[in-house]
């Protein structure tokens, strides 16, 4: 059984189906009832502030739930992704920075959350989300000519990998001890668009990633216990000041403010 599930959860990393995207904004922040607001003091910016905020039903207003934690984004900031809005809707202008492969900076815009990830055996004690177990042969391909780009494999179940680079999930240190994988740059994949995105555990405070958004491992804990597909949890990433831009622009959806 649990041969099964693991087979499950890879085949939809590797297909990449996670979700369709809608074409408008209200759409996918509609039947949200969970959001994470990541927010950073402007584009450059590597550390910022992670809040998570709840409602019980789609008309609702949004509660704060627990406290605001530090994190840190790519070591050369945010960049617009490619999520479940178009970023024009979202209020990019044609000068902001645009996601691309390497460019060391986490997306920005709204995304669905996917599977959690780990080292050890079982998921997280009170998770609900699904979980895959990383082991040697489990890889994220960022290599943007290979058919597999942006999706996590386990490379004994490819029977021809075309890909040059890659990243080994099991590392030898403690960032991917737990994680939670964010939908960016899917259904469709753009080639060179940004792969492995994550959220997942930091190296130390002002550290930034190469593009993923990282935080001490027990907040991750506490964000993947809180996190519950049945309320179809959303990222939002933005800049503060772009963040409070969409609050206007949104102003039906109630977004909560930011700090």
């Amino acid at each position: 059984m649990r041969a099964l599930l693991r087979f499950y959860l890879l085949a939809i990393f590797a297909t990449g189906l996670f979700l369709s995207l809608p074409a408008r904004a209200h759409d996918a922040l509609d039947n949200a009832r969970q959001i994470v607001v990541v927010t950073t003091a402007d584009w450059a910016s590597v550390s910022g502030t992670l809040q998570r905020f709840e409602r019980s039903n789609p008309h609702a207003a949004w509660k704060a739930v627990g406290q605001p934690f530090p994190i840190v984004v790519g070591k050369t900031g945010l960049a617009w992704g490619s999520g479940l809005v178009a970023n024009e809707r979202l209020g990019a202008s044609a000068n902001d920075p645009i996601k691309q492969e390497g460019d060391g900076k986490a997306p920005a815009g709204v995304f669905a959350l996917g599977t959690a990830f780990g080292y050890e055996p079982q998921a997280l004690a009170g998770s609900r989300l699904p979980y895959l177990h990383l082991t040697s042969s489990v890889e994220c391909v960022d290599d943007a000519k290979s058919r597999y780009y942006n999706r996590i494999v386990d490379r004994q179940d490819i029977s021809a990998p075309d890909w040059n680079s890659s990243e080994h999930m099991l590392r030898d240190d403690e960032l991917y001890h737990w994680g939670v994988a964010v939908n960016h740059n899917v259904n469709p994949v753009h080639p060179a668009g940004g792969s492995c995105i994550f959220m997942h555990v930091w190296r130390a405070a002002g550290e930034g990633t190469v593009g993923c958004t990282a935080m001490p491992k027990e907040d991750v804990e506490q964000l993947i216990q809180w996190l519950d597909p049945a309320k179809s949890p959303r990222l939002l990433q933005l800049p503060l000041g772009q963040y409070d831009k969409l609050r206007k622009h949104l102003a039906s959806f109630r977004l909560p403010p930011a700090q």
